[in-house]
């Protein structure tokens, strides 16, 4: 099932097919915002009152320790909630990170942009030495500069979407401490297959770099052991595809926070969250993209309460970690709710 990766040569163009006319593309069909439609979402920031928009009261967040962490079984598969969609893995014994954002804020600048309610569980001088670390998408959110430069020396190799290699590697990461993975490809690992799949998105980091860069999602498959990580996506039917090549799942990591009517088509509610697991044959769905940053007009806590309501409904195995708190794979689910309930 492995094969060779693509290329590409700074200031060429991507050897990808989903890239044409000079971006790249969903395999869905999407307009991108009109003017008209961007200055209305700019304009609720500025008119639309937000109800509970950030906690009032502190988000609980589990210290976690490199004894903690290297006292962790080297057997199996653990993973730790940092923060939004940042997930720290012990992967039999070897350390990975996915999409790792420790900064303040989820900005370009460091004075102003969602800010953090609470900090990661962890520092990154902290950590141990990591293997590998996985990269959905460009987004600040998502791609902390940062982070990227202080875990350049502790870590093995960078997985990316085709064109993220750039700003890497103009953050100083080497280019043969990177990997770039268009969508479908494959690459076999020691511990397990690694294929980059399809997502309903986009990216950029500023004007002019709109869709210059590819995103996607993640799937682990070891013969013992199987994952999915969603990055962010609007619900599509690439989901029932990827369940199909690689499902079933023992967990998704399923993005469940910061929809919006004005951008139905780029992230998902809840309710097409939980239906999306089950596309995928998910066995057990952890909520990520929440409780970190304010990213939207919903209250905080309303993603975590729909989700639950939906997994419910629809007989889903929801796993609720805490940030910091251990998960590990064939464990019972975790059902703390440890958010804001009712308003």
């Amino acid at each position: 099932m492995n094969k060779e990766l693509v290329a590409t040569i700074d200031n060429e163009e991507p050897s990808s097919r989903h890239y044409y006319d000079g971006k790249f593309q969903n395999a869905v069909h999407s307009e991108p915002p009109s003017l008209g439609k961007t200055l209305g979402i700019f304009a609720r920031y500025f008119t639309e009152k937000k109800v509970d928009a950030v906690p009032n009261e502190r988000v609980p967040v589990q210290p976690v320790t490199r004894e903690q962490l290297d006292a962790l079984s080297v057997d199996g598969v653990h993973l730790i909630k940092l923060g939004h969609s940042s997930i720290l893995l012990k992967m039999f014994g070897e350390y990975w990170l996915i999409d790792p954002v420790f900064s303040e804020r989820a900005s370009p600048f460091s004075f102003i942009g969602p800010k953090r309610f609470e900090p990661a569980p962890i520092s990154i001088e902290e950590l141990p030495p990591i293997d590998k670390v996985l990269i959905s998408h460009n987004h600040y959110d998502h791609l902390d500069q940062a982070a990227v430069k202080a875990l350049n020396a502790k870590t093995t190799l960078f997985l990316v979407p085709l064109g993220v290699q750039g700003d890497l590697k103009k953050w100083g990461v080497s280019n043969d401490k990177i990997k770039q993975f268009d969508w479908w490809q494959e690459w076999q690992t020691k511990h397990a297959l690694i294929a980059f799949t399809p997502t309903q998105h986009f990216s950029g980091r500023g004007i002019g770099d709109g869709n210059k860069t590819m995103w996607g999602s993640w799937v682990v498959k070891s013969d013992e052991r199987s994952f999915y990580f969603s990055g962010d996506s609007g619900y599509f039917s690439g989901f029932k595809d990827i369940g199909h090549k690689y499902g079933p799942f023992d967990v998704t990591m399923i993005e469940t926070g910061a929809y919006d009517k004005d951008w139905a088509d780029i992230h998902m509610t809840p309710e097409e969250s939980v239906q999306a697991h089950i596309d995928l044959a998910g066995k057990v769905m952890v909520p990520i993209h929440n409780g970190t940053f304010d990213l939207a007009f919903h209250p905080w806590y309303e993603p975590l309460n729909r989700v639950r309501q939906a997994a419910a409904l629809n007989k889903v195995v929801l796993s609720t970690p805490e940030f910091g708190q251990v998960f590990t794979l064939d464990a019972a689910p975790i059902e703390t709710v440890w958010w804001k309930e009712t308003p």
